[in-house]
């Protein structure tokens, strides 16, 4: 017989905090991205390390300054200058438990190579090429508008913008004439001038990547039905574009196009609109448009992502975990599950 087991006179969980936290964070929302990692790690009990980028400097002090002027113990938050090489150096260095980066996906296998090597807990919240799945009972027009903004939010410098527009045969031509037409409405300008709906791109090499993904689509068969030239002039600027036939193997499908551009792709049925979604090496976010909510929900569970909406712009919330799988990174942000990410979830038993 084996032994009996004494009973415990309390057994309970501590959640205690790691230490320092560094994260490296990215330009397209330079405030939020800080925030939504530095509230939960500090409140917790952490310390904060931050890479800023490059191009956001003041942006990093006056978060610092923020932490200081709520009454944060002085250093407790700090902001540092550092080429990617010094970043490598702080990963390394025994006093950081953790880090956490919002980023490119190239990034992430970067950072997530150095910690592994190092044996330190991450968060990556990568890229996405999120797709918008409109059935053929969807409400064409909210649809198309919803389209539209989901795919400029930010002049389409975003994660969780939509990329990739799924819509199922019947109702796809009804649909791209709405949407061509909501994308042709909306102003490129001067962001500085309240009218403007649509600004530049943050650099001049980025906007000609995103050129290249366009025009590198349109030689593999894809077709142009709005933008897709560069305009003249100063400045970064690129027009909304809308690609239509496109396919697996091209770039404005297989890669994040980080700008103004819609790539408008036919499915079959339900089943291949799935199948589509799902043929990317990303799964941060995605949408389905449909008037049977429950027949939404049921699409939501057969989608890799890490967050679907149901006839609803994807956006991250305070209340709600948010993060991806595959090549969209690991790790959740935000809510319950983001504030116990950088903690020892302590086992202490007690006879």
């Amino acid at each position: 017989m084996s032994p009996t087991r004494p009973k415990p006179r309390a057994v309970y969980v501590r959640f205690e905090a790691l230490g320092p936290v560094f994260a490296i964070m990215p330009w397209n929302f330079p405030f939020w991205q800080v925030f939504r990692f530095a509230a939960p790690a500090l409140v917790a009990g952490n310390a904060g390390l931050l890479k800023h980028a490059p191009n956001v400097p003041r942006c990093a002090l006056e978060i610092e300054s923020v932490f200081r002027d709520a009454g944060f113990p002085d250093g407790l938050f700090r902001a540092v200058f550092l080429s990617n090489a010094a970043a490598g150096d702080v990963i390394a260095d025994a006093r950081v438990r953790a880090v956490t980066l919002t980023g490119s996906d190239r990034a992430g296998s970067q950072v997530a190579e150095q910690t592994g090597r190092h044996l330190k807990k991450t968060v990556l919240e990568l890229g996405g090429s999120d797709p918008f799945i409109v059935l053929d009972d969807a409400d064409l027009e909210r649809a198309a508008r919803t389209a539209a903004e989901a795919r400029l939010i930010n002049s389409g410098q975003s994660c969780i913008a939509a990329k990739r527009f799924i819509v199922l045969e019947r109702v796809a031509d009804r649909f791209l004439e709405r949407f061509t037409t909501e994308m042709r409405a909306r102003k490129v300008g001067d962001p500085l001038d309240p009218t403007t709906q649509i600004g530049p791109q943050a650099r001049l090499d980025l906007r000609a990547n995103l050129h290249r993904q366009v025009q590198e689509s349109v030689k593999r068969g894809a077709r142009l039905v709005l933008g897709g030239e560069l305009p003249a002039g100063p400045g970064a600027f690129y027009p909304p574009t809308v690609l239509v036939a496109v396919e697996p193997g091209m770039p404005a499908f297989d890669e994040e196009t980080f700008g103004p551009v819609a790539a408008v792709i036919r499915a079959k049925d339900e089943a291949d609109a799935i199948r589509l979604a799902n043929a990317s090496p990303y799964g941060l976010g995605a949408s389905v448009w449909t008037g049977d909510t429950k027949r939404g929900e049921r699409l939501a569970r057969e989608i890799d992502a890490g967050s679907v909406f149901v006839n609803a712009l994807v956006k991250s919330d305070p209340r709600l975990p948010f993060g991806g799988v595959k090549r969209s990174g690991y790790g959740r942000e935000l809510s319950g599950y983001g504030l116990r990410e950088f903690v020892n979830i302590k086992t202490v038993w007690v006879a």
